[in-house]
């Protein structure tokens, strides 16, 4: 049996409520990346938006999402449920949609971005915990890569939804913006409808998992992977910048949400079989090859705006991300105990989003003050630091293995 027929029998083994929250994050994404696809430029060529502007509305809303995710995580340990916290937060997304077509200003697209990403921070550390419940343990990998897989799957046809919509209705941002809120409602449709929450032999206890007791539970394999998660965060600021790339390097507005669609189409095509390899691989020679690609996607960013260059450098960082994003989910869930794992996502993604806010900050600081391949190759710099520390920490868990 070759490898392609081995991914297709685990993909039909693993549970439908996989399937059913990996639809969900397609719908939601479909509905998220029509508006993020497009609201770069909307910022920067309809509201006078400076790159730095984008660069903190990007990094609050992202780190904001990621900071609530300790809370969320660590309510859905406590509680023993995950589902009700993932429909609040997908609840929070769909809502949030129409703000950005009403939107006058910065100040009110700032509003909708922190309620969007407060929805995702709500829901993505129990929809990650629910996963870790529901996949049998020596499927985790496969069932993190097959939601990534779906995600992404949305992540692409929504940019071109996108796409098509600003050439039908002449760049009309508004009214693509109103159009989102279709597939957003859809989401949360199906999760109330299509998952049902195994039980949780801890729900009901109502017990705080945010003890020291607890935090002394989470070993030193799970705190490595924490840094590395905050590194790695460091390395890769939002995809924002990629959009304005396009745009720097000429690309007609309606068609730059296709940036988008070639990062996800790379990612959602690499993001399962990806995450396959990564039970059965080393970890951090999976996560360092990663680094390394993604240290070419900067290069190639770096070296020119022209639309065929930046292409390939967004093609190649969608292939970081199908390398990298679900295999740090799944080492999360390995090195957590099953009763901590909400708590251990949120504590992963808390130092995650300060990073990735600071890397965004910093990304439209350099890109204002000295230009788009200075910030492309301040990000591969990161690169190297990153590779470093990932090296240092696997002598370091080497050694204590030992």
């Amino acid at each position: 049996m070759g490898p392609e027929q081995r991914a297709s029998q685990a993909a039909t083994r693993l549970p439908p409520a996989i399937w059913a929250l990996g639809l969900v994050s397609l719908l939601m994404d479909v509905s998220s990346e029509m508006v993020h696809s497009l609201l770069p430029i909307f910022l920067v060529t309809t509201v006078g938006a400076s790159a730095l502007a984008v660069g903190v509305i990007e990094g609050l809303a992202e780190a904001l999402a990621l900071i609530v995710k300790v809370f969320s995580g660590a309510l859905s340990d406590y509680w023993g449920k995950r589902k009700g916290l993932a429909v609040i937060g997908y609840g929070l997304g769909a809502v949030s949609k129409p703000l950005f077509a009403l939107a006058p200003g910065v100040g009110m697209v700032l509003t909708a971005r922190l309620i969007d990403r407060t929805g995702k921070g709500i829901r993505g550390a129990p929809r990650d915990a629910l996963i870790a419940d529901i996949a049998p343990p020596d499927m985790r990998g496969a069932a993190f890569g097959l939601r990534q897989s779906l995600d992404s799957v949305g992540a692409f046809l929504g940019p071109l939804i996108a796409v098509g919509l600003m050439l039908l209705w002449a760049n009309d941002f508004r009214a693509v913006f109103w159009v989102a809120v279709i597939p957003g409602m859809l989401a949360v449709l199906v999760l109330v409808l299509a998952v049902k929450e195994p039980r949780h032999p801890h729900a009901g206890n109502g017990v705080n998992p945010i003890t020291r007791e607890n935090l002394r539970r989470l070993s030193r394999p799970y705190w490595m992977v924490v840094i590395l998660g905050g590194v790695f965060a460091l390395a890769r600021f939002s995809e924002a910048f990629l959009l304005l790339r396009a745009e720097q390097g000429g690309l007609p507005v309606a068609w730059i949400p296709l940036v988008m669609v070639v990062m996800n189409v790379v990612y959602s095509a690499s993001a399962y079989p990806l995450g396959r390899l990564a039970d059965r691989m080393s970890h951090s020679s999976l996560l360092a090859i990663g680094m390394l690609v993604l240290l070419l996607a900067d290069l190639a960013l770096a070296a020119s705006n022209h639309w065929a260059m930046v292409l390939v450098g967004v093609a190649v960082w969608g292939l970081h991300m199908g390398m990298t994003q679900g295999l740090l989910a799944a080492m999360v869930a390995e090195a957590a105990p099953a009763d901590l794992r909400g708590t251990a996502f949120g504590a992963f993604n808390l130092v995650s989003g300060l990073a990735l806010l600071v890397a965004s900050v910093l990304a439209g600081l350099l890109w204002d003050s000295f230009g788009a391949t200075a910030t492309f190759l301040a990000g591969a710099g990161f690169c190297c630091i990153t590779l470093l520390c990932l090296l240092c920490l696997t002598q370091i868990g080497d050694n204590h293995a030992r």
